[in-house]
């Protein structure tokens, strides 16, 4: 019996460059045709459909007519009047509302105290529809801009507590003990180090909130109002003007994405380090 050899120097095994970690971020022009994809898709379905009449036009107006609307809405002015309307009304609940929400929620997470004392009464105000409360605001406020405001801002103000409470007791513990080693306490502590620490959720909320502000602006303008996108909606129901009806959904998701967009802008500049994590 031999034993074989071991070899005692082996080939120098070559290195490879480490694979890149970085994100790779598409080409604008790219990524902008990736997300026009759908939409594109989407609108190119419309226009087949209604041009080759597969569609009726009492069913669902046609790309012609809806920009046919939205020439006689600009050339007499409206559209932007009803644009403004809405806008302001939108604006003032979803600042009053997400800034109630706000303080509410950073309250709740902060401490047991206000958790006890406002968790519950925002859980049970979370489980009621807002559009139930319609009648109820009207008989407290009247049919005027007060009620159209108080009714969006206390659409607005159930998410943004949810998602700031949620981000605020996620924040890590080591980092609050860390800024309290600093001397940070109170205001400066919960404004200073926790809410930017939760500023994810609060940016998710601020989304969500913008969006369900459109619900209730929908319906707080079809009631009492002389402008505004809702009341337009109202106008082309009672006129059956399926073209009218159509451009104001279209003005509602074109509204939609403007929001998403700003909010996206927002997150890349205050969190940076977010696109990271992206997969592509």
């Amino acid at each position: 019996m031999t034993l074989e050899k071991i070899p005692t120097a082996t080939q120098p095994i070559p290195l490879e460059p480490p694979r890149y970690l970085g994100s790779r971020r598409r080409p604008p022009g790219l990524s902008a045709a990736l997300r026009l994809l759908v939409p594109l898709v989407l609108l190119a379905a419309w226009w087949y459909g209604t041009a080759t009449g597969l569609i009726s036009p009492e069913i669902l107006a046609g790309p012609g007519a809806v920009v046919a609307a939205l020439g006689e809405l600009a050339a007499t002015g409206q559209l932007g009047d009803y644009l403004l309307a809405s806008a302001q009304r939108a604006g003032l609940g979803v600042l009053t509302g997400g800034g109630i929400g706000l303080l509410l929620g950073v309250v709740a997470g902060l401490s047991a105290l206000g958790e006890e004392l406002v968790d519950p009464t925002m859980q049970m105000k979370r489980a009621v529809p807002f559009l139930a409360l319609v009648p109820l605001f009207i008989s407290w406020f009247g049919v005027e801009e007060t009620f159209k405001v108080v009714l969006i801002a206390v659409a607005a103000a159930s998410p943004m507590y949810a998602y700031t409470y949620l981000g605020v007791r996620g924040v890590d513990r080591k980092i609050v003990e860390a800024a309290r080693g600093f001397g940070l306490t109170g205001i400066r502590l919960a404004f200073g180090v926790i809410v930017p620490t939760a500023l994810p959720n609060i940016l998710m909320a601020l989304r969500i909130c913008l969006s369900v502000s459109l619900t209730g602006l929908i319906a707080a303008e079809q009631i009492g109002a002389t402008e505004g996108i809702g009341y337009l909606v109202t106008l082309a129901q009672q006129y059956y003007r399926t073209d009218y009806m159509v451009l104001c959904v279209v003005i509602y998701a074109v509204l939609g994405l403007l929001i998403d967009l700003v909010i996206r802008g927002v997150e890349r500049v205050a969190m940076p380090w977010r696109g990271q994590v992206t997969a592509r």
